[in-house]
């Protein structure tokens, strides 16, 4: 009896499966699914090929007079931050949002990150930890000697431009906006790794009169240090008299701050007008 009602509960199984498989419709067609396009092209300055992801708004091709401001991307290869931003970015520009302009977004995929990002430190433990530090100076002319013009001559572009950076990546960004100041005219700034050869760069007198667009400076509850540099890195600015914004994001840590500190730093960076 046991062994009857068992092979009648199997072929109700098979038959179930067979129906089901019967009832899938087919698949007639199936495509790659991009948001952008991506090209690599030999750099001078860092002797090396770079490939760089590009974000283009809804419509780019279908208008050929329309222009755009530029987001650059530090950490934007498609495996880093670039997808996740440029949607945060087409969310933001959709008609029924419309909290930022629709912009092209330019993800600067990493060959090595702790040689662009850093400038040369005396920190011994530095120095083990980043072997081959050293390189922004080169990286940062490689953004204006090549990155920005070939960006401004492939597509159509406004003058406006902002950069995003994150960790050694914000790092990176204060160094341009002391340094710099107006290679790009926004600057976004997060958990930016100012503790970086015993925080010199905060003792960094910067001539920043020439900046003329937003700062935005954010970090999460990522210990003392991180919290205690960015906070010196928002007051450094403020007293500068500066357009600068400062958030603490309690409940991000390190891993998980970016994407809503960038949104946060959107509507920053284009606060609707009260009605």
């Amino acid at each position: 009896m046991k062994k009857v009602l068992w092979l009648a509960c199997l072929s109700f199984c098979i038959l179930r499966l067979n129906a089901q498989e019967k009832a899938l419709p087919e698949i007639t067609q199936r495509d790659a699914f991009s948001i952008g396009e991506t090209f690599t092209f030999l750099s001078k300055n860092l002797s090396e090929e770079r490939r760089v992801n590009i974000y283009l708004p809804n419509g780019y091709d279908d208008n050929s007079t329309k222009e755009y401001p530029v987001i650059y991307l530090l950490d934007g290869a498609a495996d880093e931050d670039f997808i996740h931003i440029a949607g945060l970015v087409q969310f933001g520009t959709f008609p029924w949002i419309n909290m930022l302009p629709e912009s092209i977004v330019i993800g600067i995929a990493n060959v090595d990150r702790k040689r662009d990002f850093t400038y040369p430190t005396n920190n011994t433990q530095d120095k083990a930890d980043f072997p081959t530090t050293g390189g922004s100076a080169a990286f940062i002319d490689f953004l204006e000697q090549e990155l920005q013009p070939l960006i401004q001559d492939t597509y159509r572009t406004v003058d406006t431009t902002t950069i995003i950076g994150q960790s050694l990546g914000g790092l990176l960004a204060t160094e341009i906006l002391f340094k710099k100041p107006t290679l790009f005219d926004n600057y976004l700034i997060i958990s930016p790794s100012l503790w970086w050869d015993d925080e010199s760069l905060l003792d960094y007198s910067p001539n920043l009169s020439s900046v003329t667009g937003k700062i935005y400076v954010a970090v999460g509850k990522e210990g003392p240090t991180m919290k205690r540099v960015a906070r010196s890195l928002a007051k450094k600015l403020s007293a500068a008299k500066l357009d600068v914004h400062f958030d603490y994001f309690g409940k991000q840590d390190h891993g998980n701050i970016l994407h809503q500190a960038v949104y946060r730093a959107f509507s920053v960076l284009y606060p609707k007008e009260e009605k």
